[in-house]
């Protein structure tokens, strides 16, 4: 029965929605998870796109209608926030360590703040071998929310998730 079901419950289901792209993560260890609101048999999700434009958000907002549909809500409503915009502060230390197991290397530092000082990226560790003997080959690698590196020390390629 709906009424059972809490925020909590909704919130917890929509949470363990899997990024398309990279699925050792789920939305809320990407932090695209926003706000969860629940009124009896309805619930809304607020979600927001790591990019304007990012092609996952479609799949996205498909899987946690789906994934609330079969856990019991009758309406299910997600809507893409962009205001303000994701940054990758907002991803989990938990994600983090998902990213980095799985063999892209995760962003480090914090996004830069509008009229603050200009942040230097000084080398990205490889999530292989921890060397930090790397290069940026693309600035866009197999999803634009990330870059192509080269370890100098193992000469593996590696996706890096971009501080944004």
């Amino acid at each position: 029965m709906v009424s059972t079901l809490t925020r909590t419950d909704a919130w917890r289901v929509a949470a363990a929605v899997a990024d398309p792209e990279v699925p050792v993560l789920t939305i809320e260890d990407l932090g695209v998870l926003r706000a969860v609101e629940v009124d009896g048999d309805a619930v809304r999700v607020d979600i927001t796109p790591t990019y304007s434009g990012c092609p996952a958000m479609d799949t996205i907002r498909d899987d946690v209608v789906l994934a609330l549909t079969a856990a019991g809500w009758a309406q299910v409503d997600v809507r893409l926030v962009l205001s303000p915009a994701w940054t990758t502060d907002w991803m989990s230390d938990a994600g983090k360590r998902k990213l980095a197991e799985y063999g892209i290397a995760p962003p480090s530092g914090r996004a830069a703040v509008p009229g603050g000082p200009i942040r230097l990226a000084l080398s990205v560790r490889c999530p292989r071998c921890g060397s930090l003997d790397t290069r940026e080959v693309s600035r866009f690698g197999s999803t634009s929310c990330k870059a192509l590196y080269e370890c100098r020390a193992c000469l593996e390629p590696f996706d890096h998730f971009k501080v944004h």
